[in-house]
């Protein structure tokens, strides 16, 4: 995931030295975000100019860079006033290099240059409009589009004899933009000032100044209705025109010049003077708090469409989007008083909670910049040069620990499915016991949250030392399985703190799913099933949304089995894995003894267990094997067992076997791809793992005997 940070500092006098120490700090909290290179643009030696470094890697090595780059001894000038912005990047378009890293500039001058998080999924059309003016790009970033679109419009108005304000020249650039983002600006044509505008993507600013603020807010500033309605519709104009003309260009008209120079000489009420004289004063901008909270805990957010505008030691907020009824005039400048884990917490009372609550954003997060749902076609940057030998591959060892192999596990099918190459899944501690032999044609892929499992590295290294392909599927950019492996891909998650692993079972399965859509993309005979599962993919996340929605049906389920010992989950085909999943996570949180069942295995043995006082949970939603699902459940049902069923919505079958036996109990989930119905089945789970240990008043996010990250054998 990509990190901003922003620095502004007003009457403050501080060094390019203290700035960058700042830029690099704030990306350093970032960090835990996942990224693949860093940058920061500040201001240069001569008067408006900008300076940017830029360095794949991590933060640590961009610091190597600005100390190679810049002598401090001999050249550290002073600022009183100065806007500087930086950046982690975590790519989507284009490969990690100096070039596709962030900041990206308009032009060879640097005249503007922009950070940016989300995707612009309307940046080929763009980029067509922009290569016809004569831009010339230097990366494969989507990102480069917003800072030449900044150019084009400000030279395009100022031929035009109109000098607009940065928030003005903003609005045009915004409503030719589709897609999500985070973006801070700043620009040698307007020194010391800087842009920040959210759309899908989380930016805040933090305040700091000796003097109290006049007001703890900040006013949304909106031009008047009847220029509201012109502007809007001249945007809507212009947009037509970009689309069906390109040759034309009607920038000129698009904000009355006169409005735009009141807006920007307006003045915020928070950052009035006293007696005329500034209040020194700094701002501090990004994505996440953990890399404000050292300097401030005032602290404004962003809401979508607002466009911030910093100059002159004031913040304004405006609108990009007409005024509504009902719509907030104001933002707050919020005091932080918690410490920073429970800032990243937010209204949730565990970090557990939060984490299940997150994966639709998650799920969303790993499919964005691969997946074109659209063309239906998969895109993983990490493996583009690798596809063709993993194609020719004797076999696929998966390799991997506890909830990682879980997702294995649920994936294997697809992968046999698809590619049809063996699969064999492996716990790397008994890969490790056994010596597993291991051969050059084959291909390893090692699945890790953190990336740093001793037992999976360990039998990393042994893979490596018989030369076969490995390839790594973590969430932690960095990390030392990433490193290692040849090729891989990072889940893009997010930070996980939880010990017992949600989101990024989740978004492990997804990316092993487009592993699996990858290998596959050249066999004619697959693709009527792929592009079933690349559109049934684009709904996931709202689905796991409406599951989520059951967390009241599911706390009453779990307040019926607050005194149980222990529980069986039944589970067959793709669903086998979810029920061991689901077991672990009970065993994990609860301290409940639960074992995940293979439904085909109940009768040789396990059947003896079952009474009307055992706890069952059975995964009986629809795909190729529901009636032999069916008939393992029935005879739990015989032995006057009482299940729970996770089926899909509004299933007849159960439906009616509920009106029969009312004691049966029914969660219904949506129904998806039978390979990705496991998505969805294990939020219930996950959810009642969950309550079964609040109930108890057990420590969620730190279950005793259990780290986040094993790092020992």
């Amino acid at each position: 995931m990509c990190g901003i940070f922003g620095y502004c500092n007003y009457m403050i006098e501080k060094s390019r030295e203290e700035i960058l120490e700042t830029l690099t700090e704030g990306l350093s909290r970032l960090e835990y975000r996942g990224y693949d290179s860093t940058g920061v643009a500040v201001d240069g030696d001569v008067d408006g100019s900008t300076l940017i470094i830029k360095k794949p890697g991590k933060v640590a090595q961009l610091k190597e860079e600005i100390q190679s780059t810049l002598n401090f001894k001999e050249n550290n000038p002073e600022f009183i006033s100065h806007a500087a912005i930086a950046h982690t990047r975590w790519a989507t378009h284009g490969e990690p290099s100096v070039r596709n890293s962030h900041p990206q500039r308009s032009d060879i001058n640097n005249e503007f240059v922009v950070v940016h998080n989300g995707i612009i999924t309307n940046y080929r059309e763009l980029k067509t409009l922009l290569l016809k003016k004569g831009a010339v790009f230097e990366s494969d970033t989507d990102t480069e589009c917003i800072a030449k679109l900044f150019k084009l419009f400000y030279d395009t108005n100022l031929a035009n004899g109109i000098e607009l304000d940065f928030n003005a020249l903003t609005k045009e650039v915004l409503s030719e933009l589709d897609g999500s983002y985070g973006l801070l600006c700043r620009s040698s044509h307007y020194p010391g000032e800087v842009i920040a505008t959210r759309k899908g993507s989380p930016l805040l600013i933090g305040v700091k100044s000796e003097k109290k603020l006049k007001v703890d807010f900040v006013d949304v500033e909106f031009t008047e209705e009847n220029e509201q309605e012109s502007e809007l519709q001249k945007l809507q104009k212009m947009s037509k025109h970009v689309a069906q003309d390109e040759e034309k260009v009607y920038f000129a008209s698009l904000v009355n010049n006169n409005s735009a120079g009141n807006l920007r000489y307006s003045q915020s009420r928070a950052f009035l003077s006293e007696d005329g004289i500034p209040i020194p004063i700094e701002f501090f901008i990004s994505s996440d708090a953990s890399s404000v909270i050292k300097h401030t805990k005032k602290v404004l957010f962003l809401e979508d469409n607002d466009v911030a505008h910093i100059y002159d030691g004031e913040l304004h907020i405006h609108r990009f989007k007409p005024k509504q009824d009902g719509e907030k005039v104001t933002r707050p400048i919020q005091t932080l008083e918690l410490e920073l884990a429970q800032i990243m917490k937010g209204d949730y009372n565990h970090f557990m909670q939060k984490e299940i609550s997150e994966q639709p954003e998650s799920t969303l997060n790993t499919m964005r910049g691969r997946l074109d749902f659209v063309n239906k076609t998969v895109k993983l940057g990490g493996l583009t040069n690798w596809l063709p030998t993993i194609r020719r591959a004797r076999r696929l060892l998966m390799i991997a620990c506890g909830t990682s192999y879980h997702s294995c596990l649920a994936t294997r099918q697809i992968f046999e499915e698809l590619s049809e190459i063996p699969v064999s899944i492996e716990l790397a501690s008994d890969f490790l016991d056994r010596k597993a032999p291991v051969f050059r044609d084959d291909v390893c892929i090692f699945v890790s949250q953190s990336g740093e499992t001793a037992d999976s590295m360990l039998a990393l290294k042994h893979c490596l030392e018989r030369g076969a392909l490995t390839v790594g599927i973590v969430n932690t950019v960095g990390s030392s399985i990433s490193r290692t492996t040849h090729c891989g891909v990072h889940i893009n998650a997010g930070p996980e703190i939880g010990v017992a692993s949600t989101k990024a079972y989740t978004s492990q399965y997804i990316a092993l799913v487009m592993l699996a859509l990858s290998l596959s993309e050249d066999r004619l005979s697959c693709l009527k099933k792929r592009q079933t599962i690349i559109s049934d993919l684009q709904h996931i996340p709202e689905q796991i949304k409406a599951v989520l929605n059951l967390e009241t049906q599911i706390k009453k389920i779990c307040e019926k089995l607050q005194n149980e010992k222990s529980m069986l989950l039944l589970g067959r085909g793709y669903q086998y894995a979810s029920a061991l999943e689901g077991a672990l996570k009970i065993k994990e949180i609860s301290y409940m003894h639960s074992e995940g069942i293979l439904a085909g295995e109940l009768k040789h043995g396990v059947l003896a267990l079952v009474d009307e006082d055992l706890p069952i949970i059975a995964l009986g939603t629809r795909d190729a094997l529901f009636p032999k699902v069916v008939s393992s459940i029935e005879q739990v049902i015989a032995r006057k067992g009482k299940p729970i069923v996770i089926c899909n919505k509004d299933d007849e079958y159960w439906i009616t076997k509920k009106s029969n036996q009312p004691e049966i109990e029914l969660i219904e989930v949506p129904h998806t791809s039978d390979c990705l119905q496991g998505l969805l089945n294990i939020i219930p789970l996950q959810l009642i793992s969950y309550w079964l240990a609040v109930n108890k008043g057990y420590d969620v996010d730190f279950p005793r005997n259990l780290a986040k990250s094993v790092t020992v054998e």
